[in-house]
Order: structure tokens, then C-alpha cells, then sequence
């Protein structure tokens, strides 16, 4: 290997972490406000790659159905839950409109706009207005019922989503795989490395989100609020936080994370419905370096599972995988030897 090809593969590498760090800081968010280890993150990703894909053949997403069959259920969970507490009917009924609310808008633009053929841009936007509801509707139906619940129970739970978000994936989008076009065809040389329009948005974009986070919990009161029921649910209760509300919050913002993940990642690899898993899993393994506990230090662990695998693909490319998913066991003996853990109450 000579120094034009590692510099190929450490580009590549770097691409493929900046995702890979997105991910890996939804996973921590997700665990640190709500103790859940969202395996089905990479879900988002492709439903949000799948979703901008059929937006460009001019046909109506199966987001559309999806998201309004949660909202629906949803719904109804409000209406048993103001039922069982004597709720007036006046506040269930707000409750189920604000529920219903941007599900039912964001559907209607979406089948209104589908055949029309809009630009580029503008479907990603609307892309996003669909799958990032997602996140806070799953919360609702598989989680805040069950959110004083372990971490395996609230792990097995996670398994069982999974299984249902790539069982649906394959019933709204089928089992074609997609390639979404470049956000930006520009090509730019430097010796040996060709720098795609695509890489460099998908630098800027990462870079962008990740500071905008960072805004959001040092800067903001809700981000705060956040970081309060990270470090102590009942504490962050106490004071008025509600935990339910957090939770919520953290998952549709995972879910916007994943959605714009699979917008970046598209255009550069064929996504199909379960493309997720993967893509997904090796943002976890970037989180698992971080301890599930620390933004920096997951945003160096998804570049150094990039690296791992863009190398690893270079001297060993039928391994690629098990070497980079191997990589976390002495990440997991060291921790296990060296932090001090109790049994959970």
C-alpha cells in the first residue's frame, strides 16, 4: 500500500464515519435520556434514503400510510388514556389534534407534491417533515409505557421494533434497492484524492449538526432540560421535568439524525429496506467506544469505525464487517475491567 491509496481509503473512511458519528450520537442521546438502546436507529436512515427515492420516481411514499397508521394508534392511545383518567372532553380532544396535526399535514403535502416532480431540496425537506415523526410516535407506543422498565427489557423491546420497522419497510417500499443523486455533482482533485460534491456536503452537514447540538444542550433551556433527565430521571421529575416529554423529544431527534443520515449516505451507496441494520449497528459500535455516555468521545469512535472499515475492506474485504463489529470486545473487556458497576435498581 502506497501513500496515494491510504489516502483513498482514509477519505473513505472519513466519509463513512462522519455518518457513522451522527448515529453514534443519537445512540447516546437515546441512552442517556431514556436508558434505551435503540437498535433500530439505521431504520431511520432508510426509510429516510427509501422515502426521497420514491419522491424522485413521482410516487407517494409508503411513509405517507405509515406514519398516519401511527399517528392514528397514537390517537387512540389518547383517547383510552383521557378515558381511564376522566379527562374533559374538551382537553382529549386537543391532545388528539395535537397529535394528529402534523402527521395528516405533512401527508397531505407529500401525496400533493409526489407526482410533481419538485426539485431536489425540496423533497429532502419533505422527506424529513415525514420520517422525523416517527421517532417521537414509536416512543409513545413501544417505550413511555415502559419507562421505569430495565435496560434488557427496554433492550428486548428495541430487538422487537426492529423486526417490525424492517418487516414494514419491505411491505411500504418493497425489496428494490435505491440510489439517490448527488445534492452536489462538483469534483474536486488533489493529487491522487478525488473530493466529491457529496463528500463535502456530507462533511459540512455532519459538522453543522454536531455543533448545532452542542448549542442546543449548552445554550438552550429544553437542551438543558435534557441533560438534567440524562443525569438523574427522578431528580429532572422532581423539579418539574417531565420525563415522558424527554423522551419524546430525544426520539424525534433521532429520528430527524436518521432521516438526514440516509438523505448524506443515499446518493453514495445502494440503500434497500433492510440497509438500515448495518449502517446503524456500526454507529452503535461507535457509541459502545464512547461508553453510551459521551458525545466527543463517540464522534472519535464513529471516524475510527470509518477508518477500521475502509482499510479493513482494503486488505481483508470478506471480513470488512467482522472485523469492524469485532473491534468492540476489547472495547467491552477493558470497561468491563476498569469502571466500577453495581447491579441496577
Amino acid at each position: 500500500m502506497d501513500l496515494s491509496i491510504a489516502g483513498i481509503l482514509a477519505l473513505d473512511g472519513l466519509t463513512n464515519g462522519a455518518i457513522y458519528a451522527l448515529l453514534a450520537l443519537a445512540t447516546v442521546l437515546l441512552f442517556a435520556v431514556t436508558r434505551v438502546i435503540f437498535i433500530p436507529q439505521g431504520e431511520f436512515v432508510a426509510f429516510g434514503a427509501l422515502t426521497l427515492a420514491l419522491f424522485q420516481a413521482g410516487k407517494v411514499p409508503g411513509t405517507v400510510w405509515f406514519l398516519l397508521a401511527l399517528a392514528v394508534l397514537a390517537a387512540a392511545g389518547d383517547v383510552v388514556h383521557g378515558v381511564r383518567h376522566h379527562t374533559p372532553a374538551r382537553r382529549m380532544a386537543l391532545q388528539v389534534l395535537r397529535t394528529l396535526a402534523w402527521p395528516v399535514i405533512a401527508s397531505a403535502i407529500a401525496i400533493w407534491a409526489a407526482p410533481r416532480g419538485f426539485p431536489l431540496a425540496v423533497q429532502a425537506l419533505l422527506t424529513l417533515a415525514l420520517v422525523t415523526p416517527f421517532g417521537g410516535l414509536i416512543y409513545r407506543l413501544a417505550y413511555e409505557s415502559l419507562a421505569d422498565a430495565s435496560v434488557l427489557v427496554l433492550l428486548i423491546v428495541s430487538v422487537g421494533v426492529h423486526f417490525a420497522l424492517v418487516g414494514l419497510g419491505l411491505f411500504f417500499f418493497g425489496a428494490e434497492g435505491f440510489r439517490n443523486p448527488s445534492f452536489w455533482d462538483t469534483r474536486f482533485s488533489a493529487g491522487s484524492l478525488a473530493l466529491t460534491g457529496q463528500t463535502v456536503i456530507i462533511f459540512i452537514a455532519s459538522l453543522a449538526l454536531i455543533v448545532l447540538l452542542w448549542l442546543f444542550f449548552e445554550r438552550t433551556l429544553t437542551g438543558k432540560a435534557l441533560r438534567a433527565t440524562a443525569v438523574n430521571r427522578v431528580g429532572a421529575r422532581l423539579m418539574g421535568i417531565s420525563s415522558s416529554g424527554a423522551g419524546r423529544l430525544a426520539f424525534t431527534m433521532a429520528a430527524l439524525i436518521g432521516a438526514l443520515s440516509g438523505l448524506l449516505i443515499g446518493p453514495t451507496t445502494t440503500i434497500f429496506y433492510d440497509s438500515g441494520f448495518l449502517i446503524g449497528l456500526k454507529g452503535f459500535v461507535a457509541a459502545v467506544f464512547a461508553g453510551l455516555s459521551s458525545y466527543p468521545l463517540a464522534l472519535v469512535g464513529a471516524l475510527a469505525v470509518g477508518l477500521l472499515e475502509s482499510f479493513g475492506s482494503y486488505w481483508a474485504s470478506s471480513f470488512k464487517e467482522v472485523i469492524v463489529f469485532s473491534s468492540i470486545l476489547p472495547v467491552l473487556l477493558w470497561r468491563s475491567l476498569s469502571d466500577p458497576h453495581a447491579e441496577e435498581h
